[in-house]
């Protein structure tokens, strides 16, 4: 299964998710400086893909570090750890890996481990768990999916976007395997065009049914009945349900509404922040407005004219029907109950609520 980043030959490496779907470029990543830079760039992007590779790049600080001694190297994590927690400020699971591996870090100096090796087996164990939480998503959101139908997609939310697999795309993927007839409509996703570059690419890649459309085409499709339902994923989760995904999101969840379309957002549990009561308190990204004049070095507008460009919105909860996680499946209309049931959950019991 494709994953968008892994660490091999003492370097993190990343697929440049710029180049897709035209090239396929690995980045060989050294520092931990790179490695920023190549998340607020997009070269990796996604909210799990994003937490993997800063957990590797917090292994990678105390590799790097590990001749001077277990302080210094203890104090490069720290550092690593607050250099990569700059880098975008939405998605939740980028502060929950870097406050494991600082946390994980700190017991592997105080019992006088390998730190290097040990934050490294923490790192990969973060990405084998991802990468286990999408395949149990996929599983419980295929069942919420029609036997037939059209599903719409926003953004990307396949395996480029997580440890592998994907969120919403892995609700997809297990449906079809399970035998749903489904065909999914992949909306572009103005303006970096991940929907038209990375969602397209990955379903063809697996011969799934797929087709391209503009972002304003969503609601004509809905009214003449070739959407059946919606599958998002999400960046951050508030306790209430109320969730951040990619901007135009929650333009979806409205029409979804009015055409009475299920929308269903699929993420792993690291993407719910419980210490978040409502979506209103969730920093929203804003990002250089020369995304939106220009794509891949062309211009499309007046240099000189005013942009706005938040990278995400919120979706309310009372749009949503359901929050699919590896832990259980939140719905309506008790999207909050639930997410707080599933937080209380025996992880030793793998059974709950669905």
């Amino acid at each position: 299964m494709l994953t968008p980043v892994e660490f091999r030959d003492a370097h993190v490496r990343i697929l440049d998710q710029r180049r897709l779907p035209q090239e396929e470029v690995w980045l060989k990543i050294g520092s931990v400086e790179e490695l920023s830079r190549a998340i607020e760039t997009l070269s990796v992007r996604g909210a799990p893909a994003i937490g993997i590779a800063a957990a590797y790049g917090c292994a990678l600080a105390a590799r790097q570090a590990g001749a001077v001694g277990p302080a210094r190297a203890l104090a490069a994590v720290r550092a690593a750890a607050e250099r990569l927690a700059r880098t975008r400020p939405t998605a939740v699971n980028l502060f929950w890996a870097l406050e494991r591996m600082r946390k994980r870090a700190e017991q592997i100096a105080a019992a006088g481990g390998d730190l290097a090796m040990d934050l490294l087996r923490e790192a990969e164990q973060i990405h084998a768990e991802d990468r286990a939480a999408c395949e149990e998503i996929g599983r419980r959101g295929a069942e919420l999916l029609p036997q037939e139908g059209g599903v719409l997609t926003h953004c990307n939310a396949g395996a480029l976007a997580t440890g592998g697999f994907g969120t919403a795309l892995g609700v997809i993927r297990a449906a079809v395997a399970a035998g749903k007839r489904i065909h999914v409509y992949a909306d572009e996703t103005r303006p970096l065009l991940q929907g038209a570059r990375l969602t397209a690419w990955e379903l063809l890649q697996d011969g799934i049914p797929v087709t391209l459309i503009c972002d304003n085409m969503a609601a004509h499709l809905m009214r003449l009945g070739r959407i059946q339902a919606c599958v998002v994923g999400a960046d951050r989760i508030a306790r209430n349900g109320d969730t951040a995904n990619k901007i135009g999101t929650y333009g979806v969840a409205v029409l979804a509404r009015h055409h009475n379309i299920p929308i269903l957002v699929a993420a792993p549990w690291s993407t719910v922040d419980m210490a978040l009561p409502d979506g209103s308190r969730i920093p929203i990204e804003e990002r250089d407005g020369q995304e939106v004049r220009s794509f891949q070095g062309s211009m499309c507008a007046p240099p000189a004219v005013p942009v706005v460009n938040p990278a995400f919105d919120v979706t309310p909860a009372s749009l949503i029907q359901a929050i699919v996680t590896e832990r259980g499946v939140a719905r309506a209309p008790d999207l909050a109950g639930d997410l707080q049931r599933l937080s209380a959950k025996n992880l030793d019991n793998p059974g709950g609520i669905s």
